[in-house]
């Protein structure tokens, strides 16, 4: 697909949800291995017996910073195989504009990412895509994730 039909594809879905994504188990070990990327070892991300009894999760919960990086993955944005359009050759992620979590991912629970585009731009070789970056978790009416992600599309 070429850029100008990408464009018009896309500045056709503006306001619209573009992507919705599987469900994703987010698992403890998930959460382990975050905070060892990161070195935040807080208890209430890496110890199930204290989180247990201290959290008002009652329950050991993934990081904010955890729930925001798992944007590619539940975006589509990493497969190859699967490109976010048709003669994309690279997606660089740009931005968040804004970024809010207003409710906790206990471990164990299932989220998924929902896109809606915001925004398509003109950029030098390709397009710069606003979205409206949404992470719900199962079985909740809070989402655990809220942002405005830019990424540039190169073609």
């Amino acid at each position: 697909m070429s850029l100008e039909q990408s464009r018009a594809q896309l500045q056709a879905l503006v306001g619209r949800e573009s992507h919705a994504s599987d469900w994703l188990e987010v698992t403890q070990r998930r959460v382990d291995d975050f905070a060892a990327a990161t070195g935040d070892h807080q208890w209430i991300h890496v110890d199930p017996a204290r989180a247990r009894a201290e959290s008002p999760y009652g329950s050991t919960i993934a990081h904010g910073y955890l729930t925001l990086s798992l944007y590619p993955l539940l975006r589509g944005l990493v497969d190859e195989a699967r490109p976010v359009m048709p003669g994309v050759l690279r997606v660089i992620n740009y931005g968040i504009n804004k970024l809010r979590f207003p409710n906790a991912v206990r471990v164990g629970a299932r989220v998924r990412g929902r896109s809606t585009v915001a925004a398509v731009e003109d950029i030098p070789g390709g397009l710069q895509l606003t979205e409206q970056f949404t992470v719900e978790v199962e079985g909740e009416n809070k989402p655990a994730c809220v942002a405005e992600v830019v990424m540039r599309l190169y073609f």
